[in-house]
C-alpha cells in the first residue's frame, strides 16, 4: 500500500473534508483518505502512487481547492 501526503489550500470546514474525501476516494486504487482541515493536509492510502493530475481533477470536482507543490 502506498501512502502519500498532499498540501491542499481552500479547506475551511468539515464539509470541505467530506467533499474532498468523496472525490479522492472515487479515484481507482484509493482505499482511504484522511483530511486534516486545520493543517491543510490530505493523506491518501492507495494501491500505488497517484498522479498529480488525478489529484488536481478530484480537488477541482470537490470545490475550489488547490494542490500545492505537486
Amino acid at each position: 500500500m502506498s501512502e502519500s501526503t498532499y498540501t491542499v489550500t481552500g479547506m475551511t470546514c468539515s464539509h470541505c473534508a467530506d467533499a474532498i474525501t468523496q472525490e479522492i476516494t472515487a479515484i481507482s486504487g484509493v482505499e482511504k483518505v484522511d483530511v486534516e482541515v486545520e493543517a491543510g493536509r490530505v493523506t491518501v492510502f492507495s494501491d500505488g502512487p497517484l498522479s498529480a493530475e488525478d489529484m488536481r481533477a478530484a480537488l477541482s470536482e470537490a470545490g475550489d481547492y488547490e494542490l500545492v507543490g505537486a
